[in-house]
């Protein structure tokens, strides 16, 4: 019997540029620059687009591309999304946008079971692109004196552009329902670029997809002195807590980045649950304390990055749909880790063993437990949603 490939043996693509951005006005300022350097094509699937100030602003961009007859494709989830105003959409629709939600595998009435896109990618004429954990909504922007919530994203120029455009075709193109999204590729114009190892990482239960949740696993295998994640929901499934244990055990420094206010506080009382466990494997905790941390990036040894849609939790190991860019290059991981220890030195409080203890007593850890067991049963509950109205793609 043929030996099967490792799904993490997909070869890098050498050929690009990338750099690390900050969310807020940083990068809804390159994303609207990015949508009007579009000449060809241009794909935007989000998990959550809102028709607040930033979502307007975003669609307003999407609207004059198409009017200069770029091809623009935009694929939100179906849930998440789903209170989109008729008009808003229509908007959009008007103006030449292909629009779609993406809706779950199975409905039937009121209910649906399905897969969430937990995407957030925005790719230009296969030569431009970013990979972000940050939705289309003003809680993600800079909005006057109200600072967006924490989060990052990475822009790429060259090859992985032209693959990820492939992969947005290919997820736009799996509904029998939509316009078929057929790339011309002589059209597509690669930048000039530097050398730098970046390949794209994907999670989709449906399809066997399990890559980022296994590179992951190789993070903590491979890691030889120090690993620093930063995740807004931290709930990893037994067998990446249990690599990370070994990790920490044989001596890999980890740093966990962790949000003090959660915009979902049973999350918040999911990760506290854990905190004994990790501060008994000597695994350093600090919480941010500026604003609510949506991040999800990670970092090993100044060599190794990844990061986009993906949380270290269950929902994204075994539910959405998710996808990451992994980078392999010193100097880009290297910036990365400066950026990530300088939040935790002017942003964050380190949790202290001690204190945890002494702080949360026997009562309150019993009840971590059971928002813990709470999280588990939800879980399972997690794809079925009661549904207003019908959606169409």
């Amino acid at each position: 019997m043929p030996r099967k490939t490792p799904i993490n043996s997909a070869a890098f693509s050498i050929h690009n540029r990338v750099q690390l951005i900050k969310g807020g006005a940083d990068y809804f300022d390159r994303l609207e620059k990015l949508i009007d350097g579009a000449h060809h094509w241009l794909h935007l699937q989000t998990y959550i687009f809102d028709a607040d100030e930033t979502g307007s602003k975003v669609a307003a961009a999407l609207v004059r591309a198409a009017q200069r007859k770029v091809a623009v494709y935009l694929l939100v989830d179906g849930y998440a999304s789903g209170s989109l105003p008729e008009h808003f959409i229509k908007y959009l629709k008007d103006a030449g946008v292909h629009f779609a939600f993406f809706n779950p595998v199975f409905r039937s009435g009121p209910f649906y079971l399905g897969r969430r896109l937990h995407h957030k990618v925005v790719v230009a004429d296969g030569s431009v692109c970013m990979v972000a954990g940050l939705n289309i909504s003003n809680r993600y922007n800079d909005i006057g004196a109200i600072k967006a919530w924490l989060d990052w994203a990475f822009y790429a120029e060259g090859e992985v552009a032209g693959q990820l455009q492939s992969v947005c075709a290919r997820v736009w193109n799996r509904s029998p329902r939509r316009e078929k999204c057929i790339l011309n590729t002589k059209k597509i114009t690669q930048l000039p670029t530097e050398r730098c190892d970046i390949r794209i990482r994907r999670n989709d239960w449906l399809y066997r997809k399990t890559e980022i949740t296994r590179s992951f696993r190789d993070l903590f295998r491979h890691s030889q002195k120090q690993v620093t994640i930063m995740t807004g929901y931290f709930w990893p499934p037994q067998r990446l807590l249990l690599q990370m244990d070994k990790a920490a055990k044989r001596g890999v420094k980890i740093k966990l980045i962790l949000t003090a206010r959660a915009d979902v506080p049973l999350s918040k009382y999911t990760e506290r649950y854990l905190y004994g466990r990790l501060l008994r494997n000597n695994i350093e905790i600090y919480e941010y304390q500026n604003n609510i941390l949506h991040g999800k990036i990670a970092v090993r040894d100044d060599a190794w990055i990844t990061g986009g849609s993906y949380n270290l939790n269950n929902i994204s190991a075994f539910a959405s749909v998710e996808l990451n860019l992994e980078v392999n290059n010193a100097a880009a991981a290297t910036e990365v880790n400066n950026q990530l220890q300088k939040i935790i030195d002017n942003d964050c409080l380190k949790i202290n063993k001690e204190e945890y203890y002494a702080g949360n007593h026997i009562l309150k850890r019993f009840f971590y437990f059971l928002a813990y067991k709470a999280t588990h049963i939800i879980f399972f509950l997690f794809t079925f949603y009661f549904r207003q109205k019908k959606w169409n793609e």
